[in-house]
């Protein structure tokens, strides 16, 4: 990665084929209640670890990360991630323990969130075959951003 890719604030929720993406966990629970766990070090995007997915889609079994695609994303606005608003204001955090996370310094979600996106993160499942009402709501564009609670 050169110098401004490295320091590029990274997607926690992206898609296999963007540039620089990498796999940074595995979806595991149940089909109710699917959780990622985060893998020690992320790792290179490469046919064969796509294939491993098959026949489902990669991003039904892998989260992947990837430099911010900004204005490029339906879920930027002006400087925002909204969707990483959205995710702290509208679902339960998983737990109270801060999960493991090796991209949490260059993660777009935490330098805007701070604590309260690595709450959540690992309820998110980009190909979420059945997600959650709140998780619905928030992943959709359309959805304003609802105002902060103190």
């Amino acid at each position: 990665m050169s110098e401004p890719e490295a320091s590029a604030p990274l997607c926690p929720s992206a898609q296999p084929d963007w540039d620089g993406a990498v796999v940074v966990g595995v979806v595991g629970g149940t089909v109710e209640k699917p959780r990622i766990t985060p893998l020690e070090r992320p790792l290179p995007v490469t046919d064969e670890l796509l294939r491993l997915a098959e026949p489902v889609t990669p991003s039904e079994v892998f989260r992947f990360a990837a430099p911010c695609l900004c204005e490029g994303c339906g879920h930027f606005e002006g400087s925002t991630c909204n969707l990483a608003a959205k995710i702290v204001r509208m679902v339960r955090p998983a737990g109270d323990a801060l999960p493991a996370c090796d991209i949490r310094p260059r993660c777009r979600w935490f330098r805007q969130e701070g604590r309260d996106a690595c709450l959540r993160c690992p309820l998110v499942v980009t190909a979420d075959a059945h997600p959650s009402p709140e998780i619905l709501v928030a992943a959709d564009p359309a959805t304003p951003v609802p105002a902060a609670v103190d």
